[in-house]
């Protein structure tokens, strides 16, 4: 087979000239590593230049306007076509035997008496676009002051996109949380009103409940005196140990938060996959999970839709996608790398007769999986309806 390798997907991507992660900052210096908790409400917190209309939830932002340089279409290249051949009779009859044997319920006979009769091989390409993108959201959050650097009135805070993070593996999902510098205040709980501790919900702070022996009467079935809770009808409650209230969960009995804009970082790879069907009555879905092979690979931070591909319907697959992606994520997102590929998966129509009858099965993908829609030798338990 005649192939040509125009870019391996093994090689370094192309850096982007307009964005550039430098190092990652420290764990410690900027993500919170508290236990998390509520943030106060909106209205309570402080205004920070560049984040006055934060609201409630993630409040997602769109990169910075422009800074992407339009793909080139790569240099021509003399068209090529791939002669496919179908697979050879004993492979046919070989991968027929393996599907026969996969089922109790089937005869081994017709893959041993069938008579091939024609195999055909399918054209069938595989198109496929990965971009690799960044979406950025800021919310407030908060997490018990025990101490930490309060950083709000010694800088300016930088924007969303100005913060520096170093980018994760290419084309895998990932997310990050950061403390943005600079956002940083001290405010009272709001759960405890800053005294630490909030009132036992359980029993409503009086540090005492029913009784459940006895149900509250202080006496037992037999009018005897309860001997759980000594005829008094109630009992220490045990969520609070009697006490009438509870270590505040938000700010762990601090009586203080830490409050600052936390910013989410969601590296996301979004698909698009399509396969061209022949229309050969072969269900296009069961190649989802068989390989084929690489007739053509390009990665760069946009790349250019393929154009001279010998099907035509690759280049429409490709311009539709590429087109579909860079309207989607180039305002919402910002787009760090793209890939795209172009697959031969190898399907091969058998037909064969046996007992004066013909059928067909399909032969797919380089793991030479098999399909038919009628196996002609099923016991009677796998024929009855």
């Amino acid at each position: 087979m005649d192939r040509r390798h125009l870019l391996s997907d093994q090689d370094e991507p192309t850096a982007g000239p307009a964005y550039h992660h430098p190092a990652a900052p420290t764990a410690g210096q900027w993500t919170g590593a508290g236990a998390e908790a509520t943030a106060p409400p909106t209205e309570d917190m402080p205004t920070v230049p560049g984040y006055e209309n934060l609201g409630p939830g993630y409040n997602d932002v769109p990169p910075p306007p422009g800074g992407y340089q339009h793909p080139q279409p790569p240099a021509s290249t003399p068209t090529r076509h791939w002669d496919i051949p179908a697979i050879s009779e004993e492979l046919a009859r070989e991968a027929f035997t393996d599907y026969a044997t996969s089922s109790c319920c089937y005869s081994s006979k017709p893959p041993k008496e069938m008579v091939l009769t024609d195999l055909q091989a399918l054209n069938t390409y595989r198109y496929r676009l990965e971009t690799f993108t960044e979406s950025r959201s800021t919310e407030w959050a908060s997490e018990p002051y025990n101490g930490q650097l309060v950083d709000g009135m010694s800088g300016v805070a930088p924007g969303p996109w100005d913060v520096a993070v170093s980018v994760p593996t290419l084309f895998l999902d990932s997310e990050m949380d950061i403390r943005i510098p600079h956002t940083a205040s001290i405010k009272g709980c709001h759960s405890c009103l800053n005294l630490g501790k909030s009132a036992c919900t359980r029993c409503v702070a009086s540090g005492r409940i029913q009784c459940e022996m006895c149900g509250g009467s202080g006496a037992d079935t037999s009018h005897q005196r309860c001997c759980s809770c000594n005829g008094l009808g109630r009992v220490k409650c045990r969520d609070c140990s009697g006490v009438g209230s509870n270590t505040c969960a938000t700010c762990q009995g601090r009586g203080q938060l830490l409050c600052y804009v936390k910013l989410k970082i969601k590296w996301t790879n979004n698909i698009y996959v399509q396969v061209m069907d022949k229309r050969s009555g072969f269900p296009v879905d069961l190649l989802d999970s068989v390989a084929g092979e690489t007739l053509l690979a390009d990665m760069n931070v946009l790349v250019y839709p393929v154009s001279s591909f010998p099907d035509e319907a690759v280049n429409t697959a490709s311009r539709k996608a590429v087109q579909e992606h860079q309207a989607q994520f180039s305002t919402t997102c910002r787009i760090l790398q793209q890939r795209q590929t172009v697959e031969l998966i190898p399907v091969t129509r058998v037909h064969y007769a046996w007992k004066e009858k013909t059928h067909i099965f399909f032969v797919y993908g380089i793991e030479h999986k098999v399909f038919t829609k009628d196996y002609p030798a099923k016991c009677i338990c796998c024929t009855i309806s």
